[in-house]
Order: C-alpha cells, then structure tokens, then sequence
C-alpha cells in the first residue's frame, strides 16, 4: 500500500535559502505542498510573496497557492530590511536574480486564517515549516485556542548551543520577533527547532551549484545563480566555513525526515529583554515537567542530508524542466 503523503505548509520570508527550501519540499515525494505562507525578514512581505509566486511558476507548480502573512513583528508596527539581510540576499532576495513576475496574485485569505483552517482540516496529516519569523504561529496560535494543541511545527531558527549570528544570543530569525518565538515554543505542543547549531554544519559549496547549472535549464541556472550569490556572501561573513549555510532545506529536510538530526527534548523559551533578547534557552519554570514540548536538533547527518537536497532539488529542476517542454 502506497503511504499518503504528509501536507505541508512552508511559511517563507524568501530569500535565498527559503528558495532552497521551497525546491527542496516541491522534489520530495513524501510531501504535499498545499501552501505558502509569506512573512517578513529577509524581504519585506510583499517582495516575498512575490518571489514565491514567481519560483512556483518557475517549478512549473503554480497549482500551489500562496497567502500573505503579517508585515512586521507582533511588537512593533512597521518593518524596514536589515541592510545585512540585502547583503546576503540581494535586494530583491533571491542574489539580484531576476524573475519572472506572476501573472498569479496571493489569495484572499490570510496567511493566519489558512493556516488555522488548514490546522483544523488536516491535523496530524499537516506539518508547518516556517523559516522567518514565528510572526503569523504566533498570531494563530492567539486566534484559534486549538492550534497549538494540534499544530505539528519544524521551524528554522534559534542557536541552544552556538552564538547566535545576530547577537552573542540571538539568531536572526528570532531576533526578527522574540515575543512571537517565545509564545510559540511556550504554548504550541509540538515543536521542533533546526537551529545553527545545525544548519551551520550543513553547507553547499559552487561544486554543488554547478551541477544544477549544467542540467541548461532555466531553473537550473536561476537555482545556480542566486545560489553562488548567497555563496560569495559567506565568504565575506563567514570565510571560515567554507560554504553557505543550508538552514532552511535542513528544517524541511528534518520534516520528511526526522532521522536526519539528533534532537534534545526541552521545554524552551525565548528571553525578550535585553541583556540576553531573542536568546532561545531552556525554560527554567519547566525545568521539571515530565511533559517535553520541544525537540532542539544538536546534530545532524551531514553526508545524508546533502545527498538528499542535491536528489530532491535535482528533481525539482527536472520536473520544472518537463512542465516548461511541455506547456
């Protein structure tokens, strides 16, 4: 008997590694895509949104429908991007590659309202995937009281047992909406968190990207192209690595495949004020409940998980590749 597909959600704020991710979930067989969410973060929303729909045209999958999220932090009433963000991502978010614009728009209902809805509808069939801010979770949670019962979540960000790559304390996501993070891993019953502790062993070197741009598909180079962009951005912020970092594909990496990481089971929060704002610790009030609602990944399957990513992204351009042959 053929196993049914888990449905997933990605909630992007895309950029480049969102982008990654985005292809990563479209070439994995094990997953349905019924939506995108977008945020702020890397891109202001709209830039994201826009993004979005124009990567699914390209993937040849604008079946999968895309919804706007909220503009800026629960805590604050506007949202300008981080110039470090336009430094990684490019002022546009995907390297200053240039996409084609949909013909497509977001749909009507909200991001938070599909998310609700999408919730209640499939429950324990659904995992959400959010790779910016927790920004649009953490307003779900607040308008539906059975939300973070029943949500299943795998979120990029947080750092437990590195330094964050914003502050000492705080990675970039968090850093985005500590209040919002800290709701989410306080409230939401099951949740994993891919953080740098992770992501930052994962990385994707020009060798990789070369191979997508020999396949002479057009998604194949754009992939290639914003792909060595975020590449030459980490060889001026982080020349020791030696690679880019794949957070985002690793946190949808670890939805279709748990396995891929080795998690600790903790109760989290997240700190708001400063000294330590946007810090991602162990929450000392449940230090000693029995009942774990966290998994925070502290090691990863490296060979493993960059095999898969070069497999599934390959068939994401192969697919994209016969849709565009074919219309």
């Amino acid at each position: 008997m053929t196993q049914a597909r888990k449905k997933i959600i990605l909630d992007l704020d895309t950029g480049i590694d969102d982008t990654l991710a985005l292809a990563y979930a479209l070439g994995s067989p094990e997953l349905d895509v019924i939506g995108v969410t977008g945020t702020f973060g890397n891109v202001v929303v709209e830039q994201g949104v826009r993004n979005d729909l124009a990567l699914l045209d390209l993937f040849g999958r604008a079946d999968v429908p895309v919804f706007e999220g909220l503009p800026h932090a629960s805590t604050k009433d506007s949202f300008a991007t981080l110039d470090i963000s336009r430094f990684i991502h490019g002022d546009n978010g995907v390297g200053n590659v240039e996409l084609s614009e949909s013909e497509r728009k977001a749909e009507t209902v909200s991001a938070v309202d599909f998310l609700v809805e999408s919730v209640r509808k499939y429950g324990d069939d659904l995992v959400i995937v959010p790779t910016g801010p927790l920004t649009n979770i953490a307003a779900a949670v607040e308008k539906d009281p059975e939300f973070a019962s029943r949500a299943h979540i795998v979120f990029m960000g947080g750092a437990l047992t590195v330094p964050g790559n914003v502050t000492r304390w705080s990675e970039a996501n968090i850093n985005q909406d500590p209040e919002a993070a800290d709701l989410v891993l306080r409230t939401c019953a099951d949740v994993t968190m891919v953080g740098l502790d992770v992501t930052l062993q994962t990385l994707l070197t020009t060798a990789e990207t070369a191979v997508w741009r020999e396949t002479g598909t057009e998604a194949g180079r754009i992939l290639a192209d914003m792909t060595d962009y975020y590449i030459r951005s980490y060889d001026v912020t982080a020349p020791h690595l030696g690679g880019c970092g794949l957070h985002d594909p690793l946190a949808v990496g670890v939805a279709v495949d748990p396995s891929l990481v080795t998690t600790l089971a903790r109760n989290m929060k997240v700190d708001t004020e400063e000294p330590t704002r946007g810090r991602t610790i162990g929450d000392d009030e449940r230090l000693n409940d029995p009942n774990k609602n966290a998994c925070v990944a502290v090691a990863v399957d490296v060979d493993r998980f960059l095999g898969e990513l070069m497999d599934r992204i390959g068939s994401t351009i192969a697919a994209a590749k016969q849709h565009g042959e074919g219309s």
